[in-house]
C-alpha cells in the first residue's frame, strides 16, 4: 500500500532543509568565489578594441565579445529559459505527480555542468560556456521545484522557520567546501597538485569545480530518499 505523507513530518522536513546543504555550494563557489576568478584569468589577455574601448575579448560563434559581458549574457539566457520552461514543467509535474523527478533532473544537470567546468577551454568557448549554462539552469530549475515542496510539507506558520534552517545549513555546507577549495588553491602541493605555482593554482580551481558537482549529487541523495514524489493531478499535495 502507498504510504501517506503528512505535513510536519520531521524526517521529511530535515530532508528538505538538507538540500540547501547540497546545492548552496554552487552559489558560493561557482557563482561567486572561485569560478568568476578562474573565468577572468583564462579569458583575459586578448586585448581588442570593442565599442571604442580596449578590452579583454573572446570569440564566441565567430563574434567578438567582452569576456565579462559574455559571461553575463550566458547567465541571462539561462534565467530566460527557466522563466519560459518552469511554468510548463511545473504544470506537468503537478499533473503527473513527478515533482521529485523534475527536481532530480535539474539537480543532476546542474551538478554535471559544474563538474564539466573542469574542461573549460577558452579555445573551445562555445562548449565551455554551455557548461556554465547547464550549471545555472540546473541550480535555478531544481530550486523552483525544491521551494514548491515547502507548502506541501509544512504548515504556513512553520515555513519561515524551516526555510531559515535550510538557509543556515546551506551557508555552513558551502563555507566548509569553500575552505577546502581555497586551501587547494593556496597550497596545491598539500593536495598532490603539481606544476608551477600558477599552473598548480589553476589546476586546483578546476578540481574545485568537480568537488562542487560531487558534493551536490552526493548530499542531495538524503533529500531524495525521504522527499515524496507528488500526487497525480493534485496540485500542492504530495505522495510516495
Amino acid at each position: 500500500m502507498a504510504r501517506i505523507f503528512k505535513k510536519n513530518d520531521p524526517k521529511v522536513i530535515r530532508a528538505w532543509t538538507f538540500y540547501d546543504w547540497a546545492n548552496s555550494v554552487y552559489n558560493l563557489i561557482i557563482s561567486t568565489a572561485i569560478f568568476p576568478i578562474f573565468y577572468e584569468k583564462v579569458t583575459s589577455g586578448n586585448r581588442q578594441i570593442i565599442n571604442g574601448e580596449q578590452v579583454d575579448a573572446v570569440s564566441f560563434f565567430g563574434r567578438q565579445f567582452v569576456n565579462t559581458e559574455l559571461y553575463s549574457y550566458v547567465y541571462s539566457a539561462s534565467f530566460l529559459l527557466i522563466v519560459l520552461l518552469v511554468p510548463i514543467l511545473s504544470g506537468i509535474a503537478d499533473y503527473t505527480g513527478t515533482k521529485k523527478r523534475f527536481m532530480q533532473f535539474f539537480c543532476y544537470l546542474g551538478a554535471a555542468g559544474c563538474a564539466s567546468l573542469y574542461f573549460f577551454d577558452v579555445h573551445n568557448l562555445e562548449l565551455s560556456m554551455f557548461s556554465v549554462f547547464m550549471a545555472s539552469i540546473g541550480f535555478w530549475g531544481s530550486l523552483v521545484f525544491y521551494n514548491s515542496y515547502l507548502p506541501d510539507i509544512a504548515f504556513p506558520e512553520q515555513q519561515d522557520n524551516i526555510s531559515a534552517k535550510g538557509y543556515s545549513l546551506g551557508y555552513i555546507g558551502s563555507v566548509l567546501l569553500l575552505i577546502v577549495n581555497l586551501a587547494m588553491v593556496m597550497k596545491p602541493e598539500l593536495f598532490g597538485i603539481s606544476g608551477t605555482s600558477g599552473e598548480a593554482k589553476m589546476k586546483a580551481m578546476r578540481y574545485s569545480f568537480i568537488t562542487v558537482g560531487v558534493w551536490w549529487i552526493l548530499f542531495s541523495q538524503y533529500t531524495y530518499y525521504y522527499l515524496p514524489k507528488g500526487n497525480k493531478g493534485q496540485k500542492g499535495n504530495i505522495g510516495p
